[in-house]
């Protein structure tokens, strides 16, 4: 399965109203200063923002089918305010939202001119997949243990801020590095880093981050750092030898009846996959990707995985004497509604979730275009949401 590299793909937008708007630039992106069409038609042709490589899918199409009992309205509280199910689809502008019960679906529904056949992107969801691969790798050898320093894998990173920090550390974000992560501001790292993808020369995004410094021993400190999940998209690509798209392509995405290729960001054509953001995917093909973390990792008997990855991988850890709702790039629900006990989800900004639920054998994909990057800027919180789901199809 040989990967395509696509660069300038001529977007195709999902309504009517959106197809004279043109994709918004990837500044804009980081800035949220997209009109609300130029949004949506921009999150629909993520291949726009950057070179992409194609991830196959093969074979049948796995069914979801339609669940016995449906979802009805739900009514719920985000912040003391009262909001049902439809006040949490207008609210949020989701775009596609899919409820998966014991496999089949509960509710499905696709708005802003999104439909089953448009690919939508992840954002840092891509994440979440990555740390899946990393199971996989254990699994099936390729990586020997989480402990590895990542110089085993990235010699280039020897002498360096990350020079003695393992794989464990940069998939909980606990490396010890500086990182300012916020998207507004044109003088973060976060910024930094996505001026070097525009300029699309392989190689420069792990010279950066190799080129900063630390603030604390490994371990020690949790700082939500984007950087990190691209060097865990490098270690992967080492460790396989091969396209991170290819490996995403051969270990899951052929394997999981999806519906149609998805496809990933690279930093440069040709060049290294950009593990932290930019899966484009159909919210089914989301949904499925889901089940599989729902029902553990396993494909037609096979494990994936190691056995307990996910429950490991989606929950909080001790990072410096204090515990953090942060797993291997899942983020765990907190404590709170006893609903949520085990659950865990993948996040991206703007509104993108995959919550897995494995104890209610649920899984929920919203696809959403809000106006900005800050998921705390959002009008109505998805945990609650979440919950008065899961409560109604008990």
């Amino acid at each position: 399965m040989k990967p395509e590299i696509l660069s300038g793909v001529q977007p195709v937008a999902g309504a009517a109203f959106a197809r004279a708007q043109q994709p918004a630039g990837a500044r804009q992106v980081f800035d949220g200063a997209m009109l609300p069409g130029v949004e949506v038609v921009t999150f629909e042709n993520s291949d726009t923002l950057f070179p992409v490589r194609r991830v196959l899918r093969k074979g049948a199409v796995s069914p979801l089918p339609p669940a016995a009992a449906q979802l009805k309205n739900v009514a719920f509280e985000s912040r003391g305010t009262p909001y049902d199910l439809f006040d949490y689809l207008a609210d949020n502008r989701v775009a596609g939202l899919l409820v998966l019960k014991d496999g089949a679906v509960a509710f499905e529904d696709y708005e802003l001119g999104a439909g089953p056949e448009t690919r939508w992107i992840s954002f840092s969801m891509a994440k979440s997949v990555a740390s899946t691969l990393v199971g996989a790798a254990l699994q099936q050898g390729l990586i020997a243990g989480l402990d590895d320093p990542l110089t085993r894998y990235l010699p280039q990173l020897k002498g360096g801020a990350y020079d003695d920090v393992s794989l464990r550390n940069v998939l909980q974000m606990a490396s010890g590095v500086k990182w300012n992560e916020t998207y507004t501001d044109s003088h973060s790292d976060r910024r930094k880093l996505l001026e070097i993808h525009l300029e699309q020369k392989p190689g420069g995004i792990v010279a950066y981050m190799n080129s900063l410094g630390k603030a604390g021993a490994p371990g020690s400190i949790w700082n939500y750092n984007t950087g990190e999940s691209f060097l865990v998209g490098a270690v992967l690509e080492a460790a396989t030898r091969k396209p991170l798209a290819t490996y995403l392509s051969e270990t899951l995405w052929s394997r999981l009846g999806m519906e149609q290729d998805a496809t990933w960001w690279v930093e440069s054509a040709g060049g290294m996959g950009f593990a932290g953001s930019g899966i484009g995917a159909t919210l089914r093909d989301y949904g499925r990707f889901g089940l599989l973390v729902q029902r553990d990792g396993v494909i037609d008997g096979q494990r994936i995985v190691p056995e307990g990855w996910f429950q490991e991988a989606g929950s909080a850890h001790v990072i410096g004497g204090i515990s953090v709702d942060y797993g291997y790039l899942w983020w765990p629900v907190p404590a709170g509604d006893p609903i949520h006990q085990g659950a865990f989800q993948a996040s991206g900004i703007f509104g993108q979730r995959i919550y897995i639920n494995q104890t209610e054998k649920l899984v929920i994909v919203v696809l959403s275009a809000r106006p900005k990057p800050d998921t705390a800027l959002s009008v109505v919180d998805d945990v609650p949401f979440f919950a008065a789901v899961a409560k109604a199809l008990q």
